[in-house]
């Protein structure tokens, strides 16, 4: 997964550029067909936000989330996301399910 992290008003250093890289590492392990991330820190008045934009093979999901830390944002982004991903993939194999329960009008006897 291609991951670039930004920041808005603020230097992303190395220890926070690895701290996310930790945090959104478990994204691999519900959603493996991740192509590009993108994550952007930024800081306006006292609070700190954190956004990221995930493309996959064929959808795109973005989320943010604010707190008065950075990190703390950070970490409340990798939960939201994570709980994006997991509904996203349940909805997705629902759907595969659904298809496959459905019988052809031939086979279903007639009364």
């Amino acid at each position: 997964m291609n991951m670039k992290i930004s920041g808005r008003h603020l230097e992303v250093t190395p220890a926070i550029h690895n701290y996310v890289r930790n945090k959104l590492s478990r994204i691999n392990k519900h959603f493996d067909k991740v192509v590009e991330s993108q994550v952007i820190l930024s800081i306006e008045k006292l609070d700190h936000i954190a956004e990221i934009t995930l493309r996959a093979h064929g959808k795109d999901i973005h989320c943010s989330a604010k707190h008065e830390n950075l990190y703390g944002a950070i970490d409340s982004l990798a939960d939201k996301i994570d709980r994006q991903i997991r509904k996203t993939k349940e909805k997705a194999q629902e759907h595969f399910h659904e298809s496959a329960k459905r019988q052809p009008l031939s086979d279903v006897p007639l009364s």
